[in-house]
């Protein structure tokens, strides 16, 4: 059983997608924990997986939600191998010292994987057997960056298998990009190894985090500079004992300093741009609601305002 943390990442949908769903079409009998917590079995969590890729498709949840898995399988076209990888031990090559000795203490057969060979690093992976009917590589690497994309890409040709699936603990966007770009399914290591038999079979169905995101909206240009924001610190400390004002304009030169910072790393790093955009986007939309804070804190108070403001 999977909590709701675990159960979205493996379908591939953000926490709160799945709970505005939850709420509002009741997608699921999802058990509950001891403690309230809802538990998901991995029929639901397929059928989360499969919801999902519909709704990028254009698909509308309210119209989905009430039909079966059978029906959503014939919605995306699966066939009967597709469905046969559902129901199988997923047939796998490990990498991973630590991956091997935690799947061998807990038991392949209980994780629904049929382990066909494995070896402790990259470098030796091109020595795994080839002709074992293994399907999915896994590979697990701690700290992971862009010089491992080439011993992943020949360690998937050495292997043969039809599909890769990557697990780290800390990796750059950059590579994760990478990665998913040569089609391989990339993860953080799971701290429940029952989720890798469902990461290797969404793997096998084609089932991708989107590498494709939408165009970020516009924010507003600063309406506050340092100056304007020193002005109205000056004058708040000689006209007010309340000290809010000084600590919004010192949250305010932080949020915009973050915000250039942000700006000037999408620029520099390529690689990284569309992260750095991002937050510098979230970095502006917080210096949007403490602007319109301030301004109001600087009328109620009296303190000087810019004179784009005034």
């Amino acid at each position: 059983m999977y909590r709701t943390g675990a159960a979205a990442r493996l379908a591939g949908l953000p926490v709160e997608t799945l709970r505005v769903w939850e709420r509002r079409y009741s997608l699921s009998d999802a058990q509950r924990s001891e403690r309230g917590q809802r538990l998901y079995s991995a029929e639901q969590v397929a059928r989360l997986g499969l919801l999902k890729q519909l709704v990028d498709q254009g698909h509308s949840i309210g119209v989905l939600a009430g039909l079966n898995r059978e029906q959503l399988q014939s919605m995306l076209g699966l066939d009967g191998q597709a469905r046969a990888i559902a129901t199988s031990p997923a047939r796998v090559l490990l990498v991973g010292a630590m991956l091997s000795r935690r799947i061998a203490a807990t038991g392949q057969a209980a994780l629904g994987l049929d382990v066909r060979g494995h070896c402790a690093t990259l470098t030796q992976a091109l020595a795994l057997p080839r002709d074992v009917g293994a399907d999915v590589l896994v590979i697990e690497q701690s700290e992971l960056d862009d010089t491992g994309l080439a011993p992943i890409a020949a360690a998937r040709e050495a292997s043969g298998v039809a599909a890769v699936v990557v697990l780290y603990r800390f990796c750059s966007s950059a590579t994760i990009r990478a990665l998913r770009a040569q089609g391989c399914l990339v993860a953080r290591i799971p701290a429940d190894l029952s989720e890798l038999a469902l990461l290797c079979q969404s793997a096998l169905t084609g089932h991708r985090p989107p590498l494709q995101e939408q165009p970020l909206p516009p924010v507003a240009p600063p309406r506050f500079d340092e100056e304007a924001l020193g002005n109205i610190m000056t004058a708040a400390g000689i006209r007010l004992d309340c000290e809010c004002p000084r600590h919004l304009s010192e949250i305010l030169m932080m949020i915009s300093s973050f915000e250039r910072y942000s700006d000037q790393c999408a620029h520099r790093n390529p690689g990284d741009e569309a992260l750095h955009a991002r937050l510098k986007m979230a970095a502006g939309r917080a210096r949007v609601v403490m602007e319109d804070a301030m301004e109001h804190l600087a009328i109620t108070e009296g303190l000087p305002l810019p004179k784009v403001l005034n």
